[in-house]
């Protein structure tokens, strides 16, 4: 179920995808400097998991639009073969 609206028109929300981005990338600039500076684990473990955390909320929005976007039209089209969809539910979890 490729669909070719996802290549050809912009997200709905992009600049909301990018801040998350960003503030992950803060978030491991974050941990390197923990690491260097010989942190407690306990705490770079703590800040691990909120990466992480922050990485499925993405995830999960890029589902979001892919599901209302990209698959609802291929649904209204016909086409009903879920594989690839439940794929990428696998994958994000």
């Amino acid at each position: 179920m490729t669909c070719d609206r996802c290549k050809e028109k912009p997200r709905k929300d992009i600049q909301n995808l990018k801040n998350r981005i960003h503030r992950i990338q803060g978030q491991l600039n974050g941990v390197e400097k923990m690491i260097d500076e010989n942190r407690y684990c306990g705490d770079v473990l703590i800040q691990i998991s909120a990466i992480e955390k922050a990485l499925q909320s993405l995830g999960y929005l890029v589902l979001q639009e892919h599901l209302e976007t990209c698959v609802s039209d291929d649904v209204v089209a016909g086409n009903r073969n879920m594989d690839e969809v439940m794929d990428l539910i696998k994958r994000l979890k």
